[in-house]
């Protein structure tokens, strides 16, 4: 009966009954091992708190709406995927690989995107509320809309970024 699905549907039917365990309390793994594929499961699934998805390859997946907060990301390959309106607040997206998603509407507060690569990423109407982007690269993202309020922006590069009626840290002054 599995061959009639997709490997990541098939996967979050297999361990739907382990994503408290692997999800709940510290992070488990960095996205392999039974633990971590859960915790993909769970993740492809729509909900995650306080997962483990460090260095995880999800180039390309949908995330769209999913909750993901408190999660550890860092180092992930997300190119391309699709995180429209999802619930990152508190994650740790540093040095993670953004360039080219979809990050519209995403909330962000407080999230860890240092180093991380935003290249080419849509964060039009993203809620990134005291997020940190220190050293971020957010060449040709764009911004439109976004609240970037309390951000620390210290080194990020943001050559052809669209910053079009985005709130911006106070004192900031966006490239011309």
């Amino acid at each position: 009966m599995l061959a009639l699905f997709s490997r990541p549907y098939a996967i979050a039917l297999l361990f739907t009954s382990l994503v408290a365990i692997a999800c709940d309390g510290p992070p488990q793994t960095d996205g392999s091992g039974a633990a971590g594929e859960a915790a993909l499961a769970a993740a492809l699934a729509g909900e995650c708190l306080d997962c483990s998805l460090s260095n995880a390859d999800l180039a390309g997946v949908d995330l769209a709406t999913a909750v993901l907060n408190r999660s550890d990301l860092s180092g992930a390959n997300l190119q391309g995927s699709t995180l429209s309106s999802a619930l990152l607040d508190q994650a740790n997206l540093s040095n993670a690989d953004l360039s080219g998603a979809d990050l519209t509407k995403a909330a962000l507060t407080n999230a860890n995107l240092d180093g991380a690569n935003l290249q080419g990423a849509d964060l039009s109407g993203a809620y990134l509320k005291g997020a940190s982007l220190t050293g971020a690269d957010l060449t040709d993202a764009n911004l439109t809309g976004a609240t970037l309020t309390q951000t620390n922006l210290d080194a990020a590069i943001l050559d052809g970024a669209n910053l079009e009626g985005a709130s911006v840290p106070e004192g900031f002054t966006p490239p011309q």
